[in-house]
């Protein structure tokens, strides 16, 4: 027998050790998931059932409240404030554990399980959302400039608002499987990208012609001065969180800042101007502008101007969200 064949027979003998432990391996992989498959649905009904007794025990308190004694109904706040803090534990439970989808998900991917079971993961997932709509963001307005100065054709209008009809649409998808994942998205900012959705979509099937053509260089520019706020305001929002998530107060799948601290004016009183000079200036409508630009310049005077709550648990401010393109809602 020549050495080269003599080599491959103790390479095969080598590969033949490895794939019986590899064999192993796999069997008590597969043991385990299914010991992970029954803990998970052991959980999701444990956390049913306690959530069913926590709220018929709610109810229960409810009615004893209008009889009860200054004493008794101490005891019963007590209670409540327990039961709330309970319930919230739950949704830090649920985020790890396999969920129905909502009516949206269903719609989009069908029953599937879009959980994800480790922090890495989560924490993968929504650092490639938050760098996809940079990405997207930079892209949006490299078309809006294009489209606004140099491509004066209607087909490439309808691949931009092509492209904003998928941006927002891949928006929602993620945060909705962000939000079966454990992230507290506020409703408002999901809310206005399926607004964005509906209203992209006006944009992309609306016929060219003589109003189309006067309103054309107005969204443009809306557009791009759009783009340029979501630009700034992702660093801000990147720089606000890293330091919170750094000192243990913000979640790792959270998108909004939702407490206002000192040290956020830094960044802040850079991005405010852009905000109110952009919304004061009106970019739709002249029948819009008095709700649109009051709204979207009211909302963070009143937030800096009001007095601040003092969150009685933690001892910080929690008086301001975060600065977002909500007119976006209104035009794109």
């Amino acid at each position: 027998m020549s050495g080269q064949l003599e080599r491959c027979e103790r390479e095969w003998h080598e590969l033949e050790g490895e794939f019986q432990e590899l064999q192993e391996t796999h069997r008590i992989y597969k043991q385990k998931l299914e010991e992970l498959t029954a803990l998970q649905t052991l959980c999701s009904a444990s956390i049913s059932k306690q959530k069913r007794h926590l709220k018929d025990l709610k109810r229960a308190l409810q009615r004893y409240k209008r009889h009860s004694s200054q004493e008794e109904a101490e005891l019963i706040q007590q209670i409540g404030a327990n039961i709330k803090e309970r319930q919230n534990v739950f949704f830090d439970m649920e985020a790890y554990l396999p969920k129905k989808n909502g009516l949206y998900l269903n719609l989009v991917l069908g029953n599937v399980n879009v959980t994800l079971l480790s922090n890495q993961a989560k924490f993968a997932y929504k650092d490639e959302y938050e760098k996809f709509k940079l990405y997207l963001t930079i892209i949006l307005l490299l078309g809006a400039v294009a489209c606004r100065f140099i491509l004066h054709y209607r087909v490439t209008d309808e691949v931009f608002n092509f492209l904003l009809v998928w941006y927002y649409c891949t928006l929602t998808i993620r945060e909705s499987i962000l939000i079966s994942n454990g992230s507290r998205i506020k409703g408002w900012w999901v809310s206005h990208h399926y607004v964005s959705t509906f209203l992209s979509g006006v944009m992309l099937t609306w016929p060219n012609g003589l109003i189309y053509q006067k309103f054309r260089n107005q969204f443009l520019a809306f557009s791009i001065f759009q783009s340029c706020v979501q630009f700034l305001q992702y660093y801000y929002q990147r720089g606000c969180l890293y330091r919170l998530r750094a000192l243990g107060e913000r979640n790792h799948l959270d998108l909004t800042v939702e407490g206002f601290q000192s040290w956020m004016w830094r960044g802040l009183t850079f991005l405010l101007p852009f905000l109110f000079c952009g919304h004061g200036n009106g970019w739709v409508s002249a029948a819009c502008l008095p709700v649109s630009s009051s709204g979207n310049s009211t909302m963070p005077s009143r937030c800096l101007s009001s007095p601040a709550r003092r969150n009685a648990k933690n001892g910080r401010y929690l008086c301001w969200h975060s600065p977002s393109s909500s007119s976006s809602s209104a035009i794109s």
